[in-house]
C-alpha cells in the first residue's frame, strides 16, 4: 500500500451526479456554464436528485413540495432563541440540522421514498433556519417563509423582512446553482462516509456541515471578505498581497486542487459582483477584487476559485460575513442529499486503510521498570 496525502488523485467511488474533467464542471452531464445562464436553482436541484431536467409539471410539483416544507417548528425557534448571541453560525447550523431529526417522524425510515422526502425537507428548511438565526440574534422575530416563491427569493425575504430586488434574487439564485455540487469535495465525502454505515440522512448532512465549516473548504469565502476589509483601499492592495506572498502566506480564494487553469464558476460570480456593484452604486469590493485577482494571477499564476468573488457578491447583497458559509450549505444541500441518495442506492461501507509509520516490534515493559 502507498499512502496519498489528502487522498489526492485517489478515485474513491463511481458517481453519476457531477464531474470535473479537463477543468470542465458538469452536473449530470450539463455544463455548469449553461446551467448558470439558463437554469434556476430549483431546476438544478431536480436535476441532481432525479438525474434529468424537470418538465413544467415536475418543476411545479417540486416547488410546491419545497414551499410546503419550508416552515420550522416553534421548538426549533425557541432553541435558537436560547443560543448565545455570539455563537459561530456554522456551529448553530450543525446543531439545528441535528435537531431537525428529533422532530421528523421519518428520521429513521430508511426507505427510498422517505429519504427523498427528507431531502426535500432539508433543502426547504435550511434557508429558514439560517434566516431565523440571523434575525433572532439581532433581536428581531423570524419571518415566516412564503410558499410560492423561489428558494433564493424566500431566503432574502426571510432574512431582511422585505421583498428583495429582482437583481438580488437572480444573483443569489445563480450563486446557489454554482455551489450546488462539486464531485467528491470534503463535505460531500464526509456525508457519504457517514451514511455508508447506514446511518440516517440527518447524520450524513450533519457530518457534511462539520466539514464545510473548515476554512480550507466552505469557510474560505469568509476569510476572503476579512482580507478585503483589512486591505480596505485600492492603494493598499499591492503592499498587502506582496507581503503575504513573500512570506508564503496563503491568499484565500485562489487556487484549487482539481483546477489547474482556473475555476469555471469564478467568472460567473465575478460578473455578478459587478452587476450588484452597479445596482448598489458601491463598486469598492468589486474593484478591489479585480485588482487582487490580476496581481495574484500575474505574480503566482494562481487563479481565483469559487470563494473569491462570492465574498463580494454576498456582501453586496447585504449579508453578514458569517452567513456566507451557511449560504454555501443551502446550495450544497442539493448535492449532499443527491450523493447520500446515490450512496444508499448502491452502498458499501467506506473503510480505507492507513500506511502505518509508527514504531514496530516493541516489547512491553512493566511499569515499575520504565524510566
Amino acid at each position: 500500500m502507498t499512502a496519498t496525502k489528502g487522498l489526492e488523485g485517489i478515485v474513491a467511488t463511481t458517481s453519476a451526479i457531477s464531474s470535473i474533467i479537463d477543468g470542465v464542471l458538469t452536473y449530470r452531464g450539463f455544463n455548469i456554464d449553461e446551467l448558470a445562464e439558463k437554469s434556476t436553482f430549483e431546476e438544478t436541484v431536480y436535476l441532481l436528485w432525479y438525474g434529468k431536467l424537470p418538465s413544467e409539471q415536475e418543476l411545479k410539483n417540486l416547488k410546491s413540495q419545497l414551499g410546503q416544507s419550508a416552515a420550522i417548528s416553534t421548538e426549533i425557534i425557541d432553541a435558537i432563541k436560547s443560543f448565545p448571541k455570539n455563537i459561530n453560525s456554522m456551529s448553530v447550523l450543525r446543531t439545528l440540522v441535528s435537531m431537525l431529526a428529533i422532530f421528523d417522524s421519518e428520521a429513521e425510515d430508511m426507505s427510498e421514498e422517505a429519504n427523498v422526502r427528507k431531502a426535500i425537507r432539508l433543502q426547504a428548511q435550511l434557508p429558514t433556519l439560517i434566516a431565523a438565526f440571523a434575525r433572532i440574534r439581532e433581536g428581531k422575530e423570524p419571518v415566516a417563509p412564503k410558499c410560492d416563491v423561489s428558494i433564493a427569493y424566500n431566503f432574502l425575504y426571510m432574512l431582511k423582512g422585505e421583498e428583495p430586488d429582482t437583481v438580488e434574487v437572480k444573483a443569489l439564485d445563480k450563486a446557489l446553482i454554482l455551489h450546488a455540487d462539486h464531485e467528491l469535495n470534503a463535505s460531500t465525502f464526509a456525508g457519504r462516509v457517514t451514511v455508508a454505515t447506514l446511518s440516517d440522512m440527518y447524520s450524513g448532512v450533519t457530518s457534511a456541515i462539520g466539514a464545510l465549516k473548515g476554512p480550507l473548504h466552505g469557510g474560505a469565502n469568509e476569510q476572503v471578505m476579512t482580507m478585503l476589509e483589512e486591505i480596505d483601499t485600492l492603494d493598499n492592495i499591492e503592499p498587502y498581497i506582496m507581503d503575504k506572498l513573500n512570506n508564503k502566506v496563503k491568499i484565500m480564494g485562489f487556487g484549487h486542487r482539481v483546477y489547474k487553469d482556473g475555476d469555471p464558476r469564478a467568472k460567473h460570480l465575478q460578473q455578478m459582483s459587478k452587476q450588484l456593484g452597479d445596482m448598489t452604486g458601491n463598486h469598492k469590493w468589486y474593484e478591489m477584487s479585480i485588482k487582487i485577482d490580476d496581481l495574484v494571477t500575474n505574480t503566482k499564476g494562481l487563479k481565483p476559485n469559487v470563494d473569491f468573488y462570492s465574498a463580494s457578491v454576498y456582501t453586496s447583497l447585504g449579508i453578514a460575513r458569517d452567513l456566507f458559509t451557511p449560504i454555501f450549505a443551502i446550495s450544497r444541500m442539493s448535492g449532499w442529499t443527491a450523493h447520500i441518495l446515490e450512496q444508499y442506492s448502491n452502498n458499501r461501507l467506506i473503510r480505507p486503510r492507513a500506511d502505518y509509520i509508527g514504531e514496530s516490534h516493541q516489547a512491553y515493559v512493566p511499569i515499575e521498570a520504565r524510566g
